[in-house]
């Protein structure tokens, strides 16, 4: 939302419709306040259409994700920290990573490139200290990154991918640091 106030009514708006979880409620860069739940299908649904309507003019975007890929909350829920590394069993592993514009975009494409192809999704972040950007890091082997980074661009929306790249078999620091 644009405007702080109005996300933090907004939450709270959200929270009582239905029986969900607030995952982050937040003041965002640049100045905007991000509200994301997750809970059973109707019930998000019913939140959502409460929150929208409270939110009003103030609402930028939205996003809904039935039956979101299981690697999503927990990525969510780690926030900046990440998931626990899992070890590779070999360096033969690839990484890839997708920034997008907007949260609803990343989200929406995180959940694409985890369904597409085997794949680990090694951190989520959304918003905070990154402009109200959202990127996210797969792991993997090679042909399944390439499949998963191919179908976040497609799910991505018009406009909205901020970059895209793999790393084919990162260098043993990076994968100690940033993978």
């Amino acid at each position: 939302m644009s405007s702080l106030a109005r996300g933090v009514v907004t939450a709270d708006a959200v929270a009582k419709r239905a029986p969900v979880e607030l995952l982050l409620c937040e003041a965002t860069t640049p100045g905007k306040y991000l509200v994301l739940f997750a809970g059973g299908v109707a019930e998000v649904d019913e939140s959502l259409t409460a929150g929208a309507a409270i939110a009003a003019d103030a609402l930028l975007d939205r996003l809904f994700l039935p039956q979101a890929d299981a690697q999503l909350l927990p990525a969510i829920r780690a926030g900046t920290n990440g998931l626990p590394r899992v070890a590779a069993e070999s360096a033969a592993w690839a990484a890839g990573m997708v920034e997008l514009t907007t949260v609803s975009a990343a989200l929406r494409s995180a959940d694409a490139a985890c369904k597409a192809a085997e794949v680990q999704l090694q951190l989520l972040r959304l918003a905070r200290g990154i402009g109200g950007k959202g990127f996210f890091i797969l792991r993997g082997e090679l042909h399944s990154v390439e499949a998963a980074v191919e179908a976040a661009k497609e799910a991505a929306g018009a406009g909205t991918i901020a970059g895209a790249e793999i790393v084919a078999a990162p260098h043993g620091d990076l994968r100690g640091r940033a993978l």
